[in-house]
């Protein structure tokens, strides 16, 4: 059957999740303190480019486009060990391995995943981190942050512009409450301002807040300066942060810039710089500002050519323009596939039209070039309702790993996938994909 993922959205079920082998899992299990030692590093890359201990073009690129004040908050001291505490990458499986294609640090799919993992774990299935996995990694992770342990209730607000993943959130408060987490799913209008702090209708003081609005969305959160206030005052513990920065698909491009390398190395040691080198695809930052008549943009080729100037790839053949462009972040386009263009499944005139606006978009908002990697076909079947018959699906798949972030400990609390039909570019939440958790192959129960 069928079911909604969000209100007006819909997706295929399977009779069974979606099975890893040992080796694949323990890659992608292996994968999350990379990823948390990668945030720790790119937000110390932020702050020291700040204060010119590293290229100031950094900073300059991650704050491109966003509001003033905003900067101005997000760096204050009292922020600047914050990190977020959910980490998700999405993960498109290829012939050579795993291919991070995203980080998202504000992630859907919380409730939806610990959902569907708690009906196949009933049904015997040996569901990745459990079937209350999602559930109880989202509980240490907001109690880790709660700056108060002798007192605690939680405020899941979801804005206005996210209202698609609401029941899934409502879902996720119930279930908190049921392991003993006092939470409340609300909008910001919900939120009610004293001169002690923030509070929900009783009145319940709020001592932490989970953040399920974006930062390009602030302007429309009614009390988001109220929310922002009670944070600065210490007044409630507040995540993720309110750090542009650390939402910018651009830092895959400061990833593979050899200018950076001296500190990435650094920072991240041997194994983690060489591994985010081989699953983060090769990524630029489409800047217009021209390149001296003596330099290349670093590490780009295309048929062979070195390339100094972006409007040559807007002549490139089919075969020759197989890359994404995408909104780095901050912009109502910069999720969920909207505005992302592939080059090779467009006609030429219409990728030279996606390339110019780009270009051009570069003061608002910053796009950026990366390489496509194809997935490798996967076998699903899912249940269509018209037939009431099982039907077998070849297709792409894109893992979905969540990571709770605890102090320094990293919690892999379950892994979403999606399974998108092979005519399908671009994998996401479609009508035609399967939508499933992941479960360990070897022990698997037979049917």
């Amino acid at each position: 059957m069928e079911a909604g993922l969000h209100d007006g959205a819909t997706w295929r079920i399977s009779p069974t999740p979606f099975l890893l082998t040992s080796a694949d899992l323990s890659a992608i299990q292996s994968l999350g303190p990379h990823l948390l030692r990668f945030t720790h590093a790119l937000n110390r890359l932020y702050y020291e480019s700040v204060r010119g201990a590293q290229p100031t073009w950094v900073a300059d690129y991650l704050d491109q486009g966003k509001p003033p004040d905003l900067i101005a908050y997000a760096r204050m001291n009292r922020f600047h060990a914050a990190l977020p505490g959910i980490i998700r990458p999405d993960l498109i499986l290829t012939e050579d391995g795993f291919m991070i294609s995203e980080l998202d640090s504000v992630p859907g799919g919380i409730g939806l995943t610990g959902c569907m993992g708690q009906a196949y774990a009933d049904l015997g299935w040996p569901i990745i981190g459990g079937s209350d996995g999602m559930v109880s990694g989202f509980a240490r992770m907001i109690r880790s942050v709660n700056t108060d342990q002798s007192k605690f209730s939680l405020a899941i607000v979801v804005s206005e512009e996210s209202k698609d993943y609401r029941p899934e959130m409502l879902w996720l408060a119930v279930r908190l409450r049921e392991a003993g987490v006092p939470a409340q799913t609300v909008s910001p209008d919900d939120v009610i301002f004293t001169e002690e702090g923030l509070f929900l209708a009783g009145p319940i003081p709020i001592t932490a807040l989970y953040r399920f609005f974006e930062l390009f969305d602030l302007k429309n959160i009614p009390k988001s300066e109220l929310i922002m206030y009670a944070a600065k005052k210490g007044r409630l513990a507040l995540t993720p942060p309110m750090k542009p920065w650390l939402e910018e698909k651009m830092a895959f491009a400061l990833v593979h810039h050899p200018a950076l390398e001296p500190f990435w190395s650094h920072e991240l040691g041997a194994d983690t710089f060489e591994l985010l080198h081989r699953w983060m695809p090769k990524t630029w930052i489409l800047d217009p500002r021209p390149v001296p008549p003596h330099a290349i943009i670093p590490g780009l080729t295309v048929e062979g050519r070195s390339v100094s100037d972006w409007k040559a790839l807007a002549t490139l053949s089919q075969k020759g323009r197989r890359f994404v462009i995408k909104p780095s972040g901050f912009s109502e386009l910069a999720w969920g596939s909207r505005g992302v263009s592939v080059g090779h499944d467009l006609p030429q005139t219409e990728w030279a039209a996606a390339l110019e606006a780009a270009l051009a978009s570069f003061p608002r908002v910053p796009h950026i070039l990366q390489e496509f990697r194809k997935g490798r076909h996967v076998a699903v079947s899912y249940h269509d309702p018209a037939k009431d018959d099982i039907v077998p699906m070849p297709g792409r798949v894109r893992l979905s790993p969540y990571y709770f972030i605890v102090g320094d400990h990293v919690e892999l609390g379950g892994i979403l996938a999606t399974v998108c039909p092979l005519d399908k570019k671009l994998i996401h939440g479609m009508r035609e994909a399967v939508m499933v958790p992941c479960a360990l192959a070897e022990t698997a129960p037979e049917r």
